[in-house]
């Protein structure tokens, strides 16, 4: 067992900032799977995932419980998930998640950081082809046995089982499967009784492109600048 390719970059912005960045994207997320299986956890495996990551990010009990009551009321705002595909400077590949009630403003806004970063925006199916989505779970491996666990994990889908960070540079086993495995884990894992710190989904690259440290630091500023925006949930990209 090796040390796991992480895929997403940290984010440059300050603390408090990513932060508050953070709460929102999870409490769009919490919206989304509220309005698509209600809002009782113990029969909504999306509403449970959310709940694993607002908990790794410290978002406070009273804001998530707020966040569902929420996306109760029917004055909440109906987010549409769209993906937009585009190249960084230098050709990397990057995918720009979002969840937005206004697809018009969204669009115009990813465009206009592609253009102002240097990189463009493409059309669907330009980029995403050089990733695969894949369900990620992050777990804590004190009393985990991860040579076991490859066992026990691989009729649920395990196709990998790593070392990475955690949210706030803690040392985490990373398991990986397929996307349309990804209900198959989450239920086996809680079967046995494995909480993990988070559990989503994301694009993985199929090749790096490597560059030096000054083309690197223009294509990591327009990724900051897509991630700071508001309709942006996660930016994926290919660079080593």
């Amino acid at each position: 067992m090796g040390r796991i390719f992480e895929v997403r970059k940290s984010t440059m912005f300050a603390r408090w900032d990513r932060m508050a960045k953070q709460f929102t994207r999870v409490g769009k997320d919490i919206a989304i799977a509220v309005k698509t299986g209600g809002s009782d956890p113990d029969t909504n495996p999306a509403l449970r995932r959310c709940m694993q990551n607002a908990k790794s990010f410290n978002m406070p009990k009273d804001r998530v419980e707020a966040a569902i009551k929420r996306a109760m009321g029917k004055e909440m705002e109906n987010y549409e998930e769209i993906l937009y595909e585009g190249y960084a400077p230098h050709g990397v590949a990057v995918l720009v998640e979002t969840a937005t009630d206004n697809h018009v403003r969204t669009v115009a806004n990813i465009k206009s950081h592609f253009n102002k970063g240097g990189g463009s925006l493409g059309n669907s199916g330009s980029v995403s082809f050089q990733f695969r989505k894949m369900g990620v779970f992050k777990l804590k491996p004190e009393g985990l046995n991860a040579e076991d666990m490859e066992l026990e994990l691989i009729d649920f889908g395990l196709e990998e089982l790593g070392e990475g960070t955690g949210e706030n540079g803690e040392d985490v086993l990373v398991v990986r499967c397929s996307f349309s495995d990804f209900g198959n884990m989450q239920k086996a894992l809680e079967e046995k009784n494995i909480m993990p710190i988070s559990a989503e989904t994301e694009w993985i690259p199929g090749t790096l492109v490597e560059l030096n440290e000054e083309q690197a630091q223009e294509v990591l500023k327009l990724v900051d600048r897509l991630e700071q925006d508001e309709d942006v949930q996660k930016v994926f990209h290919n660079l080593k």
